[in-house]
């Protein structure tokens, strides 16, 4: 219903509104099957991904079909309540994401050389 009325209206989004949703604190024996129900109530989904490993458990990306079917489960579905545990969903933001897995690879670079040369963070103060 809700979506149904934004298309009408003409309404103009924010710019940082788009298909991709990014899911934080899910919990980690959810499934894809829960995952398509819980996200499937507001429109076509094109698809889910599911962290597996260490660094991404507990989070998810959601694809829409449309850009106001994403718009609609992030208004109804943030902080909601799966498993004792309260969704946060966000629009996903390629420049966001890209600063802190470069940010990573910075610290990982900066370790390798530490090691390398023998220098430790006490040294460096």
């Amino acid at each position: 219903m809700a979506t149904i009325n934004l298309r009408k209206g003409n309404t103009r989004l924010p710019p940082e509104v788009n298909r991709v949703l990014y899911v934080r604190n899910l919990p980690f024996n959810i499934t894809s099957e829960e995952m398509y129900d819980i996200f499937g109530k507001y429109g076509a989904i094109r698809q889910i991904r599911i962290g597996t490993n260490k660094d991404t458990r507990g989070t998810a990306f959601v694809v829409y079909e449309d850009i106001y079917d994403a718009k609609t489960a992030v208004d109804h579905l943030s902080g909601f309540n799966v498993a004792n545990r309260y969704l946060i969903v966000l629009y996903y933001q390629h420049a966001k994401m890209s600063k802190k897995f470069d940010q990573k690879k910075k610290e990982e670079e900066l370790t390798k050389l530490q090691e390398k040369y023998g220098v430790t963070a006490k040294d460096l103060k």
